[in-house]
């Protein structure tokens, strides 16, 4: 679904992403994991074209879309959420979802005045996916509460509920468990593995809570200081010598070095 091929980003004279080469399969949920600084998120920008790469490529599903624009990836069905939350947070839960859907009729003077209809038409159709998405995702109670009023877990299942408004090929989700606690963090966990097995999503996600990744995440991809350190199942990341050094500073190679 996702190809990297040898991807890098200067932000001056740091290189926070450091001529790095991935795959992301179909039908998969990716796990993508490093210590603070490692280059996660710019790589996360870089795919989702919030930031252009030094040099690389970025391809989708077998198209080149390097340097494309978020909102162009949006229709090519690419679609990413944030750390922190991007709510609309004076509209409300179905309000916020009934903005998603891209190219809607009414937004169009002509159709709006020509063809009352068919505005009529598409919103209804909107706004029955809509209650569809809350129903899914646990939070139907709260379809006419303000966005701005919600809890930190409860605007992240609302920015995975403005994924399912389109049709989504592939998921970015930027540490989607951040600040939430473990009820919700579940109802998250359910929402993301029905939408893989039921609905066929695509999914790469950056997360620090290893039993959130150890749960969804196969393959796990790591990164450290803006290049990729191994890949593999969470066991084999886990016990891999390389990533314990990067994370913790210990394991057998730090040992080694150690004076008798």
């Amino acid at each position: 679904m996702i190809k990297v091929e040898n991807v890098a980003k200067n932000f001056g004279g740091i290189r926070a992403v450091d001529g790095v080469s991935l795959s992301i399969e179909k039908g998969s949920i990716t796990g993508l994991i490093g210590p603070n600084g490692a280059g996660k998120t710019t790589l996360f920008n870089i795919i989702a074209g919030v930031f252009p790469p030094s040099s690389g490529n970025i391809y989708l599903d077998g198209e080149d879309v390097t340097n494309l624009q978020p909102h162009e990836l949006f229709h090519k069905g690419l679609l990413r959420t944030f750390q922190i939350a991007h709510e609309f947070s004076t509209l409300t839960v179905l309000e916020n979802l009934l903005v998603v859907p891209g190219e809607q009729p009414g937004e169009q003077l002509r159709h709006s005045w020509f063809n009352f209809s068919r505005v009529k038409e598409v919103e209804a159709k909107n706004r029955e996916r809509a209650l569809e998405v809350v129903e899914f995702l646990e939070i139907a109670h709260l379809k006419d509460e303000l966005a701005g009023n919600l809890s930190g877990g409860q605007k992240k299942l609302l920015e995975l509920g403005r994924t399912m408004m389109v049709d989504a090929k592939i998921v970015f989700l930027d540490e989607v468990g951040a600040g939430v606690n473990r009820t919700l963090l579940n109802t998250i966990a359910k929402s993301i593995q029905r939408l893989n097995e039921e609905r066929g999503y695509t999914f790469c996600l950056i997360e620090h809570d290893m039993d959130f990744i150890a749960r969804l995440c196969d393959p796990v991809i790591v990164m450290a200081e803006g290049k990729l350190l191994a890949q593999g199942t969470i066991d084999e990341v886990k016990n891999n010598e390389e990533v314990i050094e990067a994370y913790l500073g210990t394991g057998r190679k730090h040992e080694r070095k150690a004076p008798a």
